[in-house]
């Protein structure tokens, strides 16, 4: 499944099948880091997603204490994750106008082969207090 997945984001964004599957684990470190509900959708969904995250993590090197995760998980934490997202796929060869196909590239397939709504936008990847987003829901109910 993770296979088809990579297959699909390098095809929709002109990438090569290991830039795809490195700039997915990516995506999903800093979405866990951060307790957004992609991380937790895509690792209850599909086999191999959450050593993806924890190897991408370990390459860019996130944080992995206890104390620095508490961190993330706050506002001002939440926003370091992003810029730190961002500077990793930038480091990785990946330029904004890719970035900006990634997620909805990941959200279109998820909608096809898993029939999950909504983690093609920002609220999927992007953890933040407030009103329930349809990648919330989605998170809860997978």
């Amino acid at each position: 499944m993770m296979n088809d997945l990579t297959a699909h984001i390098a095809k929709a964004n002109g990438l090569a099948e290991p830039l795809a599957r490195h700039a997915l684990g990516i995506l999903l470190n800093c979405a866990d880091r951060q307790g957004a509900p992609l991380a937790a959708v895509m690792f209850r969904t599909i086999p191999g997603t959450r050593a993806l995250a924890a190897a991408a993590g370990a390459e860019i090197g996130a944080p992995t204490g206890e104390i620095a995760r508490m961190i993330e998980l706050t506002p001002g934490g939440r926003r370091r994750v992003v810029e730190h997202m961002f500077g990793a796929l930038r480091q990785a060869g990946i330029d904004h106008e890719t970035m900006g196909r990634l997620l909805p590239s990941i959200g279109s397939w998820m909608h096809d082969v898993c029939g999950i709504e909504g983690m093609g936008q920002l609220g999927a990847l992007i953890a933040h207090d407030g009103a329930e987003t349809a990648a919330g829901a989605a998170a809860r109910a997978a």
